[in-house]
């Protein structure tokens, strides 16, 4: 299948709706019926405004995060426009992608 790899960047302590963002994001797509959401925790890095985020023992409310998915192209219209209802501010890396499954179903 033809589509998008869609990876959002966000840091631990951001929230939406009372939930972290990320956790809310990989919630968000259940509800819509994605194929799956991936939600990776990093260990450092730095932002639009310069400013360094890390995981350490006394910063680790300022990890950053990642959430990475895979969707066709109206799957991706979708989700961008109930981020975009929602309100969400959110980077995003979206890229042209070929997926699907190998070897037999999980399920037989």
């Amino acid at each position: 299948m033809k589509g998008f790899q869609v990876t959002f960047y966000t840091q631990q302590n951001r929230r939406h709706e009372g939930k972290m963002l990320a956790d809310w994001l990989v919630a968000l797509a259940m509800e819509m019926g994605l194929r799956g959401a991936t939600l990776v925790s990093g260990i450092e890095g730095f932002g639009r405004t310069r400013h360094f985020h890390s995981h350490h023992f006394f910063e680790m409310a300022d990890q950053p995060m990642l959430i990475v998915m895979a969707m066709s192209e109206e799957e991706c219209e979708e989700l961008f426009q109930r981020l975009h209802d929602e309100e969400v501010t959110l980077f995003y890396v979206k890229v042209p992608a070929e997926f699907g499954v190998l070897g037999p179903p999980l399920d037989a």
